[in-house]
């Protein structure tokens, strides 16, 4: 029964013909880890917005979406298959934690006491380590809530796990709006004060995930003033940079490859945009972040946060390494991340807002990707 759900949900979106159905949830085996089941969910909204996340570290697999004529197309990068998602993923799809993006030389200091973490990204620790969020299998409960399909994950990690400290619970809220947003509500708490800094990492391309094209000819629009510059490994330098006058001036709208290939010493350490964005207004208020344009589909992708920070980065380490999922061979900049966070680096850098959280206080903050179309 849940096959032929899948089936006729499907067929329903290709044909364009799923608006005004009722908004659904049907799940299906992805596989195993470890002798572990591995669940694909599909939510569909009202409008035929359809989003396929797995259970494995909360990855956003599959967001099908309408262009300007209706065709429905998948505008995420992704694997073919467990195996890959453990071994090969530039963590394609994932909740990044417990610290997204770096932490210098893999140390911190709280409460007087050093913590090491693994250097999995020489010299630095990334993206919470060698076993990360990323790579966890999630208990998760699926729902139609408000019209709105549902997906929470929770997962409680260890004090210890991967160095940190404390035993923190996290659950991980999806949903897909009303108004075709795939919503992304983060809350957690710890038994001790630890660090913690939590992102969804998709890489998104507007023109379609197989359709051969890099994001170079997306247009994007950022609602940032200012950036944080990075040393060679790319650690921030404690400077809040303004982007006036520089490659990173995307207060008004430009193709991302634009200004991709310029003199920039920021340019070169990244190879092109992989740089902290300080997103304007008053961290924990949700408000616009960003907006992304693909004029040959006409897709349009809006972006909200609660976050201080946002991480553009443009694919530049894609370079045809492995074969993703509908056997496609992503090329460089084929896909755009724009990852809503704290300051890299922030349990180092106390000028940074702080992502320390202690016994007593809630970590919640709300990430809102929200899908449109415009005319030629």
């Amino acid at each position: 029964m849940q096959r032929l759900t899948l089936t006729l949900v499907s067929l329903m979106a290709s044909l364009n013909i799923s608006q005004g159905a009722d908004p659904s949830i049907t799940k299906k085996s992805f596989g195993e880890l470890d002798g572990k089941a591995v669940t694909e969910y599909t939510l569909t909204n009202a409008n035929g917005i359809s989003a396929e996340i797995l259970d494995l570290g909360g990855i956003v697999r599959r967001v099908h979406v309408p262009d300007r004529d209706g065709k429905m197309g998948d505008v995420v990068l992704g694997c073919k298959d467990v195996a890959s998602y453990m071994k090969d993923s530039p963590y394609f799809g994932c909740i990044t934690g417990r610290y997204a993006n770096r932490i210098a030389k893999g140390k911190f200091t709280l409460n007087g006491k050093t913590y090491t973490l693994a250097t999995n990204n020489d010299p630095n620790h990334l993206h919470g380590g060698e076993v990360g969020f990323n790579k966890k299998i999630w208990k998760a409960e699926a729902l139609v809530k408000e019209g709105e399909p549902t997906l929470v994950l929770s997962y409680s990690s260890p004090d210890g796990e991967e160095g940190y400290p404390g035993t923190l619970s996290s659950v991980v809220t999806y949903s897909l709006t009303k108004d075709n947003g795939l919503k992304i509500h983060y809350k957690a708490t710890t038994d001790k004060a630890t660090v913690l800094n939590l992102t969804h990492h998709g890489y998104w391309n507007l023109a379609g995930h197989d359709s051969g094209k890099t994001v170079l000819d997306h247009e994007l629009q950022l609602h940032c003033d200012a950036f944080t510059p990075t040393d060679a490994t790319a650690i921030p330098t404690g400077e809040m940079r303004k982007v006036a006058g520089t490659p990173f001036d995307f207060t008004k709208p430009h193709k991302i490859g634009e200004r991709i290939g310029a003199e920039n010493q920021q340019i070169t350490y990244g190879k092109g945009y992989d740089h902290n964005f300080v997103i304007n207004g008053k961290g924990g208020t949700l408000r616009p972040v960003a907006k992304v344009v693909d004029q040959g589909s006409g897709r349009v992708m809006e972006l909200h946060s609660s976050d201080h920070g946002v991480q553009l980065y443009t694919g530049n380490f894609l370079e045809g390494a492995f074969t993703g999922k509908d056997d496609q061979v992503y090329q460089q900049r084929q896909g755009l991340c724009l990852e809503c966070q704290r300051h890299p680096d922030s349990p180092n850098q106390s000028e940074f807002p702080t992502a320390v959280l202690n016994p007593g206080e809630t970590y919640e903050k709300t990430t809102i990707y929200r899908f449109s179309t415009q005319g030629k």
